[in-house]
């Protein structure tokens, strides 16, 4: 996505306590904050999630590309994250999910993003899934 198209939903997300309309509506959208593996300046990016107890799990899927998306290599150079959730900012650990766990948590994101299967089906590649745990 471009950063144009990008900042237009990270606006809207912000003025309305976490909902935006057009193509993401009715999607669950947090902003993720991460600071730039090689630029070290703090990047913000809409992406769905899914919760899993008190975890937020987003994807990787970068809508299918073969490469990851930028976000996902900040995360793995500073795994330390700005989260904002409706109206609520919080900072947490990323977490990269595998084997199992990360399958059964792709299943969920299929079941309440249906996308996400295409995505999946677009790319070699294996869709990183990562866990966004609240820090104490």
């Amino acid at each position: 996505m471009s950063s144009e198209f990008n900042q237009k939903i990270i606006e809207e997300f912000r003025a309305n306590g976490g909902q935006v309309g057009g193509h993401f509506q009715g999607s669950s959208l947090v902003l993720l904050s991460t600071t730039g593996a090689k630029s070290g300046k703090r990047v913000t990016t809409p992406v769905m999630y899914v919760r899993d107890g008190d975890r937020i799990v987003i994807i990787a899927s970068n809508a299918g590309g073969d490469n990851h998306p930028a976000w996902y290599h900040n995360l793995l150079a500073n795994p330390d994250v700005t989260v904002e959730l409706g109206a609520e900012t919080f900072e947490a650990k990323s977490e990269l999910i595998e084997g199992d766990e990360r399958d059964r948590l792709y299943a969920e994101m299929v079941a309440i993003a249906p996308t996400f299967a295409d995505y999946e089906a677009k790319t070699s590649r294996r869709i990183p899934v990562v866990a966004l745990n609240r820090a104490a």
